[in-house]
């Protein structure tokens, strides 16, 4: 049986514990936190809680470390003593790279580099995964495993995990902030906000799937809902007036100038 192991078990590794739990995948996990405000939900999960993320290390093949990328440089000295080449690192922190952990550690680990969303937290996430240098298929194919309980998974290179953060990382946050806008407008109009939010989200989930299955490319789509002197070729005209399009693009180019701010 296979053992994996988390360091950190805060909100997404929860998730991912209780993927592999209700999906009754077999596999021994364990787990350690400096916080054990999850404890007793691990507990009735079956995860074996460790003493320290030494413990982890030494107990468990795969290691995945559930951290806030600012908590890594402390991790990793923590467990720089204990993590050897029998052990399978995974990171889903955003710009933490193999060559970061290398540094730290004193060599290069069978690495595995993965960026989750958070409606990982609901089993609909968007996962990219990506494989360092060292990892065998059987390995990366086990880790892809995991995070495909819980949604979507797609394999990248390696040197663009910090270009993929803005596209499925933060995103979420930014439909957000998209969606707001849309609540906002309906409040000043005096409709229902959960009348508003039903058929926003019911058209943002539609509007996936055509950009999906439809064969279309997003332009054409936008021609399709765009009648000539219509109403939303007015609202188009001020997203194209207010360079929507630039927005987005700076914005992305943003997320990943910090993901690479976080690996020095």
């Amino acid at each position: 049986m296979r053992t994996i192991g988390f360091i950190g078990t805060g909100n997404m590794a929860m998730s991912i514990i209780s993927g592999i739990y209700n999906n009754k995948i077999g596999m021994r996990i364990m787990s350690y936190d400096i916080n054990n405000n999850n404890y007793e939900k691990l507990n009735n999960m079956g995860v074996i809680i460790c003493k320290s993320s030494a413990e982890v290390v030494n107990k468990c093949e795969f290691i995945i470390l559930a951290i806030k990328p600012q908590n890594f440089p402390e991790v990793l000295n923590e467990i720089k003593s204990s993590v050897s080449e029998k052990n399978v690192v995974v990171s889903i922190a955003a710009g933490i790279t193999e060559k970061y952990i290398q540094k730290i550690i004193g060599f290069v680990p069978r690495f595995i580099q993965v960026m989750p969303n958070t409606p990982l937290l609901i089993g609909r996430g968007a996962t990219a995964i990506a494989r360092g240098s060292k990892v065998d298929d059987e390995d990366f194919l086990f880790v892809k495993k995991i995070f495909s309980i819980n949604g979507k998974t797609c394999v990248i290179n390696i040197d663009k995990m910090n270009e993929i953060i803005p596209i499925n990382g933060s995103s979420p946050a930014y439909i957000y902030m998209f969606a707001q806008g849309f609540l906002d407008f309906a409040k000043s109009k005096g409709i229902n906000e959960n009348v508003a939010l039903n058929l926003f989200c019911a058209t943002l989930n539609g509007s996936a799937q055509m950009l999906l299955n439809s064969g279309k490319s997003p332009d054409e789509l936008i021609k399709d809902v765009s009648s000539p002197g219509g109403t939303t070729i007015a609202g188009l005209s001020v997203l194209k007036e207010n360079n929507f399009i630039d927005i987005i693009k700076k914005t992305c180019e943003e997320t990943t100038n910090r993901a690479y701010e976080l690996t020095k």
